[in-house]
């Protein structure tokens, strides 16, 4: 009893999802019949078996060439096709050689398997695409003080708490308000080792729980995840035509008219200038509308670059449309935000310089019992210092932040201030030399300096820095050889800041001081001078420059919603190096877009040539002509194919 009702759904979701194959199996079958009823002397059996592989084969071909000519007036490679197969049957009546309705009914059905491969293959590439949304639960765990009940994951609100159990998926992005674990965050960022997360931490839907149970607050609505948002960007990749595309299709239209009236040509001429007799001009000329049309170029650009996106989604990289897929292939110059994208946007305590007679761990002790009352992201560098020394912090009371200056409070009874020199020093007329001579070099070295005051005496001071992401430099150096001539980091920080940075990851040139305008200027002035012109960004700030850049890139773990909105490209991990890859995506895919070209022109000129010699049958011309377009298909698939590029 299952087998009989397994059966018939597995047949439903094949005719359903493949029509395509299904009605090429059918064509098949009957071509084959109808052959061997015309070898077995049932003449009538085979004509009519014949003319039913026609219809079921040539159907959809038909329908589709008959709507383009009717409602946009235009012919298309279709249409021409199922005109060369009906000539065929009609010059076989015509000369009652009823072997020429085999030879229109194998055009059809290699026109008709040729269309099945293709569609089986975009269903192959759609499918790891549409796996992005198998990737989020329907339901979640909604914790209502000590009550636990599931409810809908579409229903939870900005607010609500639930719980994740060690190997379940997340429902949405949240804040993690309880708990440890670690997150298997392949299937959005692609990243091979699982992400250790913890109090404060941003976890995202679709990524798994690791060991431990957490809890989650929902920080944005279900719909914002960011598994939502790559789910509603590449539906938008999938219908929107990159230029060359669009450039083909336009050039299909008006190929296809210069084919019919050389048909025309071919088949009128030749009996009065050359002597041909009229079966066999028109014979040739069904030919040449076989050999002649585009389909092999029409084929050669959407396989590779929808294989180029379903690659780019496996390895973490969110391509929006094609057409940043071709232009990231072209890139000559690179644009860089600083923070955020070069460094890492997390601060960290990079020295200690103590006072005389004081100790580095009492610097940091004082410092981090006042910062641990401030949300600032200084303050944030600094208790991470001491939790990682594990010094114990001091109660403070009467703690005030003066903005943009520093902080102020009390201390076991005395008075203690931290901030910039300007701010903490102004009661000091005589400071000790070590100390001013230390905080000027560090300065020069884009480093922010804290001063430590308690009591009217200077304990020491800290200097804070944003770190340079450990793979930059590696990453600026396998551009260069990715053909990127010009790199440049933007940003609104002061000159030396930027320069220590630009150091260490090695950009040929640096513009500090920007306003998010200025970005803009700078971007525009590298397009003049290399035209395509990557930006890269991961802040509100970069958006401008990421919208007027050629391509633009966000940093999918860090950026703002804006700058995700903004960007072409979106690297889903916080990992500057996946830049490389999606580089050399579009590039290859450039590549196979170029070899798919080739083959095509050269295979339509050898089989014109040939036809016109009269070296080749009409089977030959259709296995030929589909034959190319095969192989221009399959070798766009190549893209989905991992490699060590």
């Amino acid at each position: 009893m299952i087998r009989r009702s397994v059966l018939p759904s597995k047949l439903q979701h094949w005719m359903k999802t493949y029509p395509e194959a299904i009605a090429a199996a059918i064509c098949a079958l009957l071509t084959l019949v109808g052959w061997l009823a015309l070898n077995g002397s049932w003449l009538g059996f085979g004509v009519w078996t014949l003319l039913a592989a026609y219809t079921i084969g040539g159907y959809d071909s038909a329908r589709e060439g008959l709507e383009t000519l009717w409602e946009e007036r235009e012919l298309d490679v279709d249409l021409l096709m199922i005109v060369a197969a009906l000539g065929a049957a009609i010059l076989g009546f015509w000369q009652q050689d009823y072997y020429l309705l085999v030879d229109g009914a194998v055009l059809i059905l290699i026109f008709a398997v040729s269309g099945a491969l293709e569609s089986i293959a975009m269903h192959r590439t759609e499918r790891n695409i549409r796996s992005l949304m198998e990737l989020t639960p329907d339901t979640a765990r909604l914790l209502q003080g000590h009550e636990e009940r599931t409810v809908p994951t579409q229903t939870l609100q900005i607010g609500d708490r639930i719980r994740v159990k060690p190997g379940e998926l997340f429902p949405t992005d949240g804040i993690v308000r309880e708990g440890s674990s670690t997150i298997n965050q392949t299937p959005i960022t692609g990243e091979s080792m699982p992400v250790e997360k913890t109090l404060g931490d941003e976890v995202f839907a679709g990524t798994i729980n690791g060991r431990g149970a957490l809890t989650v607050e929902l920080h944005k609505s279900p719909e914002s995840s960011l598994i939502q948002r790559v789910i509603q960007l590449v539906e938008q990749a999938k219908t929107t035509q990159p230029p060359s595309q669009q450039f083909l299709e336009r050039f299909e239209r008006g190929y296809a008219r210069v084919i019919v009236f050389s048909a025309i040509a071919l088949g009128t001429l030749p009996p009065l200038v050359l002597g041909w007799d009229w079966e066999t001009t028109i014979y040739r000329m069904l030919i040449f509308l076989v050999v002649a049309s585009p389909c092999a170029l029409m084929a050669s650009v959407m396989p590779t670059l929808l294989s180029g996106i379903a690659r780019g989604a496996r390895q973490g990289i969110l391509f929006k449309d094609g057409a940043q897929l071709e232009t990231i292939g072209k890139v000559r110059a690179i644009a860089f935000d600083k923070t955020g994208t070069l460094t890492t946007g997390q601060l960290q305590v990079s020295d200690i310089v103590p006072a005389a007679n004081v100790e580095k761990a009492e610097v940091l002790q004082i410092a981090a019992s006042l910062e641990a009352y401030s949300e600032h992201p200084l303050s944030q560098a600094i208790l991470q210092a001491a939790r990682a020394e594990e010094i114990p912090l001091l109660s403070a009371i009467e703690v005030r932040a003066e903005v943009g200056q520093g902080i102020v409070g009390s201390l076991e009874g005395k008075p203690v201030k931290l901030g910039k020199g300007s701010f903490a020093l102004a009661e000091f007329s005589d400071i000790e030399p070590s100390l001013t001579t230390q905080s000027q070099h560090l300065e020069t070295q884009g480093k922010t300096v804290i001063w430590v005051v308690r009591d009217r005496q200077i304990l020491g001071l800290m200097a804070v820095v944003d770190r340079v992401r450990p793979h930059a430099a590696d990453l600026l150096k396998v551009l260069q050889r990715r053909g990127v001539a010009f790199t440049a980091m933007l940003t609104g920080d002061n000159a030396a800041t930027a320069q220590t940075v630009a150091q260490a990851v090695g950009v040929n040139a640096i513009y500090a001081d920007l306003l998010p305008e200025d970005k803009v200027d700078v971007v525009r002035k590298l397009q003049r001078q290399y035209r395509t012109v990557v930006m890269v960004g991961d802040g509100v700030n970069d958006a401008p420059a990421l919208a007027q850049a050629s391509a633009g890139v966000a940093m999918g773990g860090a950026g703002s919603d804006i700058a995700l909105e903004t960007a072409d490209i979106v690297l889903m991990a916080d990992r500057l190096e996946k830049l490389e890859q999606a580089i050399y995506i579009g590039q290859k895919s450039q590549r196979i877009i170029r070899q798919n070209i080739t083959l095509a022109l050269t295979s339509i000129a050898v089989l014109m040539v040939a036809n016109f010699f009269g070296e080749i049958t009409l089977p030959v011309g259709v296995l030929g002509h589909e034959g190319s377009t095969l192989l221009v298909t399959l070798n766009g698939l190549r893209l989905l194919r991992r490699d060590n590029g």
